[in-house]
């Protein structure tokens, strides 16, 4: 099941369940956000799909005029933005059959002494990121995004500011989750994800990756429910004029990671403050495609597009660079 959330015409909030067609949502009643109708599937004890499926009545929207009005929504959001944790994790996947190749040779000919502190965390991965049921694997890399108002809905632009010095897509998975009352954490859904970053600031030192991802992201437009499946293959796309300039295959899912999706989950609620009752998270599970990677730099106006059939439509937003700011802190 695909579920998305939409404005109206009139600005009223609405979730959608995508039709088989792909043209037309059926519109769940008594359903104005993903995350209230996550949480009251956990207090009955049901599953989303469950209770999506028992609210749905005959009111239909239109996808396309949707879409084209720019009435689309991030796949789930929070009230309030303060709490909807955005963060990630990096190397974890294999990419592509050559890439993986050339990673293992590199693997065999350094010694740990040589290896760079990526190739060292990617052999942790390999080795120990996908425990047997019971244990606890290897730790990944983590990162910090920002909160709820980092995310910006399909098909807005991606701003990066001023004083960024690159804005390149991060094609990745996400995973959508809500704390329950009791300190559960519940994963809601998939989505795809333009994580987004500064990849020339990181490239000055790795120890400015932390500066590099404090960018905007976007996630959507639909919100898979169930398992992720195994393999995920798809394309991301750098559109400039309205042609494409670089596209490179998206792999994704367990079949293509170098850690499940349990180790990397377990590895971000571990902590406690991650499992307060009542919040939200959105979970980058890493990216193995980047346009950055093969030399291209995005321009402002270019069009970054992740398509992904499993996911639905794919999702595209546009580059753009914000004013200069004049920041001044002031004393009390």
């Amino acid at each position: 099941m695909r579920l998305m959330q939409f404005l109206t015409t009139g600005g009223a909030r609405r979730v959608g369940l995508v039709e088989p067609n792909r043209l037309r949502l059926k519109v769940i009643r008594d359903a104005e956000s993903i995350y209230v109708l996550a949480r009251e599937a956990i207090a009955k004890g049901c599953n989303l799909a469950e209770l999506a499926t028992s609210r749905l009545g005959d009111e239909t929207a239109d996808y396309d005029e949707i879409e084209r009005d720019g009435r689309l929504l991030p796949p789930m959001d929070h009230p309030d933005p303060t709490h909807f944790f955005i963060t990630g994790t990096g190397i974890t996947h294999l990419g592509s059959a050559s890439a993986r190749d050339n990673m293992h040779r590199k693997l065999s000919a350094s010694d740990a002494a040589a290896m760079s502190d990526s190739m060292k965390m990617f052999k942790l991965g390999l080795d120990g990121g996908k425990p047997a049921a019971g244990e606890i694997g290897a730790q990944p890399e983590w990162f910090y995004k920002g909160d709820g108002s980092c995310v910006m809905p399909p098909g807005a632009p991606l701003t990066m500011p001023a004083f960024a010095l690159t804005g390149g897509d991060e094609a990745e998975l996400a995973g959508l989750y809500v704390v329950a009352d009791d300190g559960t954490p519940w994963r809601v859904g998939f989505a795809l994800a333009n994580e987004f970053s500064d990849h020339t600031v990181e490239r000055q030192n790795y120890l400015y990756g932390a500066h590099s991802k404090l960018r905007v992201c976007s996630i959507g437009p639909e919100l898979l429910t169930g398992p992720l499946p195994d393999d995920i293959r798809g394309q991301s796309r750098l559109i400039r004029d309205g042609r494409p300039i670089w596209q490179d295959e998206i792999l994704s899912g367990e079949a293509n990671m170098c850690h499940s999706l349990r180790n990397l989950e377990h590895h971000h609620f571990k902590y406690a403050m991650f499992r307060r009752p009542g919040d939200a998270h959105c979970h980058f599970f890493g990216a193995a495609t980047l346009s950055f990677s093969a030399g291209v730099i995005a321009r402002e106006g270019d069009v970054f597009e992740i398509d992904v059939p499993a996911f639905g439509r794919p999702l595209r937003n546009r580059l753009a660079r914000a004013a200069a700011e004049t920041i001044e802190v002031r004393t009390l």
